[in-house]
């Protein structure tokens, strides 16, 4: 494939897009989400064609959906105790991260493994700062990044 024929792609504040492609985003946010069943729907709704949608569904996106976030998977093991598991999940939400996935292992020897995966992309601190925080709340024995 020579030079000429390959994709190229630019950063481009959002001010000096056309519209179409700023409405076009929300289209497919809106399909994403759930918000509209439909592309004739999610079009009428944000003023584009459908036409327009089809036209530059694949050709422009928010730059925060190139790398689809950043998706880090936690090991985290647990002294059984009732609410540890329960103040885990509470520095999660505080930080901004979405959590995607909890499997929690069965206790043995009084402590129970945690698995947790999250979306980080939103998060308001760096990802050795939740580490930080998570080892050092009471009951919780260790916490590593085993994925992201």
């Amino acid at each position: 494939m020579s030079d000429q024929e390959r994709a190229r792609y630019y950063l481009v504040s959002g001010d000096a897009l056309p519209e179409v492609f700023i409405r076009v985003t929300q289209a497919r946010e809106l399909l994403d989400t759930g918000q509209a069943q439909t592309v004739a729907e999610a079009a009428e709704r944000v003023g584009i064609s459908r036409s327009a949608y089809y036209k530059y569904k694949n050709a422009v996106m928010p730059f925060q959906s190139v790398g689809a976030g950043r998706i880090v998977t936690f090991q985290i093991m647990l002294r059984h105790q009732m609410g540890v598991l329960s103040e885990v999940l509470g520095i999660f939400a505080g930080t901004g991260a979405n959590i995607l996935t909890i499997n929690q292992g069965i206790p043995t020897n009084g402590a129970a493994p945690v698995t947790v995966t999250a979306d980080t992309a939103d998060m308001e601190i760096t990802t050795e700062t939740l580490l930080s925080r998570l080892e050092g709340t009471e009951g919780v024995i260790s916490a590593t990044v085993v994925a992201g």
